[in-house]
C-alpha cells in the first residue's frame, strides 16, 4: 500500500498534525507550561527556568508560538520598556493536555520529575 493509499483510508491521522503545528517544535511545550502554570512571562525568567535553553531559541520559539496564535506579546510604553508574554484564547486551550502531560509524567517518570525521590502528599500524590 502507497503512503497516499494509506492516509486516504484514515483521514483521523492528519488530524493531529495541524493541530501541532508549532507545539511541536522543542521547548515548544516547556515554555507554553512555564506561561500558563507557572506564570512566567519576561524572556531572562524563562531562560533561568529552562537550564539548556538558549536565548536565540527562545527568541525563536516565543515568534513561532506568537504567529501561531499561542502567545501574545505585552509591551510596557515606560521606561524601561518591558516585554512579557502571555496565553491567547487558543494557548489557554492547550492546557488541559499539558495538565494531562504533567499527571503522566508524575506518575510514570517520577525519578526524573521528583529528581530521584518517592512523590509524597505533600505533593499531592498517593499510592
Amino acid at each position: 500500500m502507497r503512503r497516499n493509499e494509506a492516509s486516504e483510508q484514515l483521514p483521523e491521522s492528519r488530524l493531529i498534525k495541524p493541530s501541532l503545528g508549532v507545539l511541536g517544535r522543542k521547548w515548544a511545550l516547556s515554555i507554553v507550561t512555564d506561561i500558563g502554570f507557572r506564570k512566567i512571562d519576561r524572556f531572562s525568567t524563562l531562560i533561568k527556568s529552562n537550564g539548556s535553553l538558549t536565548p536565540r531559541v527562545l527568541s525563536r520559539r516565543l515568534r513561532e508560538l506568537e504567529e501561531g496564535g499561542i502567545l501574545f506579546r505585552k509591551e510596557s510604553k515606560v521606561n524601561p520598556r518591558t516585554v512579557q508574554w502571555a496565553l491567547t484564547a487558543k494557548g489557554t486551550d492547550i492546557l488541559p493536555f499539558l495538565m494531562q502531560l504533567t499527571v503522566f509524567s508524575a506518575r510514570w517518570e517520577t525519578g526524573y520529575v521528583f529528581k530521584g525521590r518517592v512523590p509524597t502528599l505533600k505533593d499531592g500524590f498517593n499510592e
